[in-house]
Parts: structure tokens; C-alpha cells; sequence
């Protein structure tokens, strides 16, 4: 198959500079998309949904450093990658853009060369950020901001599963980070095994960090998902315990005020929201319904479990 071309949204009034910068990255192999000024710009990231902005200071309606403060406040598009055109003398308006959340800058005039070589490395920088977590290897929160916002743009009925784990602390704290890792693991590669083995070909897996993960699939496969996961984890996950901890049913540590606790085998818990009347704008709406539905799945203690928010509108 072959690859998706990278668009790139040049955004500058100056019709000369506009053009020469968009003649450069076409030779290069890149899909340009141009805007004249910040209004417009704007528009088109909502429309096009480009993969890099080239972006002047100095527009007319709003300005590039205006265009780069409302992508990285809007959390659709807050990670898009930007690079900031400068003219010598702008160096207040260079450091205003980086705090503001630029990426890059480039001094005009520019020769190819360096055009070239600044877009590349930010793309590979990019790329290497979206490997995610190196203990699991699964995609990243940048992906998983990605893809679910593809899916939103695209109408698609979908649901996502957000799985943690509980009392995992304690066991981290009780026999150390190393087998703390091994739990992770084993929990990554028993979700990838389950979306391989019953799920379809399009789901979409993602570690958020931590013991935090992510399951982008369809409701017709949430709750088949969700119940195998579990089983698979509950008969694994004995095997990382000492067996005199098992016997027992508990391992006994402290918790963050200092007093001895006793904690259960860890589980699993899963939170899934479903996005079927289309209710979500963006990912950072699905991530605060998340959050509250983990946390009734959380407080069933016990027991590994899911629950599923089946509000509507």
C-alpha cells in the first residue's frame, strides 16, 4: 500500500512567500494546503486536518502567534505539530511563539535546504514521540488522540474501553518495579492477544502510561472484549504472586498515610464509553466521561470488572 502523503497547511499573506515555500514542499513529495491569513488558517486545520503548519507571525485577521494559541488550547487539534516563519529583528515574537507552543522556527529568508531538513526532522521527531510507552510498545497518547478524533470527524460509531488496574501500587511497592513491569506487560500483551484473537481488524490499541490502557472498537465487540480480557488477566495475573502470598489471599504493605494494609490480588477494571448518538465533539469529552465511568467500575471492589456509560445525549 502505498504511503499517505504528509500535508502541510503553509499559512503566510505574502502571496511570493506563500508560493515559493509551497513549490519547495511539493518537490519534496509533500501535499500542500495554503492559507493567506490566520481566519483562514484556522478554518482549514478544521477541514483538512493537516499533519504540520507553516505559519508566518505577522498575518493580517490573526496572527500566527494567535493561530498557535488556539491550537494548543483546543484539545482536537493541540497536537499538531508548528513551525513559526520569523524575519530577523523578530526575536520576542520567535520566543512568544515557542512558549506559546511552537515546535520549530525558521528565519526568512530561507534557503531550501534548511526548509527541507527542519520540516523532515520535526516529522521524525514526531514519529519517534508516537512510540509509545518502550516497556509495551503500543501506540502512544498521541495516537490515541489521533485516532479517536478520526473516528469522531468520520461519524463512526465506536466504542472505548479504558482498562486499569487495581491495587497495583501496593504490589509495585510490596515486590518491586521489576515485577511491577512484568504486570504491565503481561496486561498489554493479553489485550493485544484478545483484539487479535476476537476482535476485528480495525481496533485500535493504546497505552495512555502507566497501567492505564485504551481499546478503540466496535460496540457490537465492547463487552465481549471487556469479560475475556478479564478472565484471561484473573488466571495470569496469579502467577506474578509468591505462592505463601496466595495462600494467604493478601500482601500486606503500607499505604500513603503510613498504616499496614492489607490488598488483594490485583484486577482489572474497565470503564467503556460508547459513542453511539454521536455525543463527543472531541477526545478530551470522551476522556471525562471515562474518567467517571472507571471510577464506578473501580469502586465494585473485589473483583475484576467493567461497566458501561449508557447515558444518552
Amino acid at each position: 500500500m502505498e504511503e499517505r502523503k504528509k500535508k502541510i497547511l503553509v499559512a503566510d499573506d505574502s502571496v511570493l512567500t506563500n508560493r515559493i515555500t509551497s513549490d519547495i514542499l511539493k518537490r519534496a513529495g509533500y501535499e500542500v494546503i495554503n492559507a493567506v491569513d490566520g481566519e483562514e488558517a484556522l478554518e482549514l486545520i478544521q477541514k483538512e486536518r493537516p499533519d504540520l503548519l507553516l505559519t508566518d507571525i505577522v498575518m493580517p485577521k490573526l496572527s500566527g502567534l494567535d493561530v498557535c494559541k488556539v491550537i494548543r488550547d483546543d484539545p482536537a487539534y493541540n497536537l499538531m505539530p508548528i513551525i513559526i516563519l520569523t524575519t530577523k529583528g523578530q526575536e520576542e515574537d520567535k520566543l512568544k511563539g515557542l512558549e506559546l507552543g511552537a515546535d520549530d522556527y525558521i528565519v526568512k529568508p530561507f534557503n531550501e535546504k534548511e526548509l527541507l531538513i527542519r520540516v523532515k526532522n520535526l516529522f521524525k521527531r514526531i514519529d519517534r514521540n508516537r512510540l509509545a510507552n518502550p516497556l509495551t510498545g503500543l501506540h502512544g497518547n498521541l495516537d490515541i488522540t489521533m485516532e479517536m478524533t478520526r473516528r469522531l470527524d468520520t461519524g463512526e460509531r465506536f466504542a472505548v474501553l479504558y482498562i486499569d488496574l487495581d491495587n497495583f501500587k501496593a504490589f509495585n511497592d510490596y515486590y518491586g518495579f521489576s515485577r511491577g513491569d512484568k504486570v504491565i506487560k503481561l496486561l498489554a500483551d493479553i489485550i493485544v492477544e484478545v483484539c487479535h484473537k476476537i476482535g476485528n481488524t480495525r481496533d485500535f490499541v493504546g497505552h495512555i502510561g502507566g497501567d492505564d490502557f485504551v481499546v478503540i472498537t466496535t460496540i457490537d465487540k465492547m463487552e465481549l472484549l471487556s469479560q475475556e480480557i478479564i478472565n484471561t488477566f484473573d488466571s495470569s495475573i496469579r502467577l506474578l504472586y509468591n505462592e505463601e502470598d496466595l495462600k494467604r489471599g493478601y500482601i500486606v504493605t503500607r499505604d500513603r498515610r503510613g498504616k499496614e494494609m492489607k490488598y488483594p490480588v490485583i484486577t482489572v477494571s474497565i470503564g467503556i464509553v460508547v459513542n453511539e448518538d454521536h455525543r463527543f465533539k472531541n477526545p478530551l469529552e470522551i476522556g471525562e466521561v471515562a474518567a467517571e465511568v472507571k471510577a464506578v467500575a473501580k469502586s465494585i471492589e473485589g473483583k475484576s470488572n467493567y461497566f458501561i456509560d449508557r447515558r444518552r445525549g
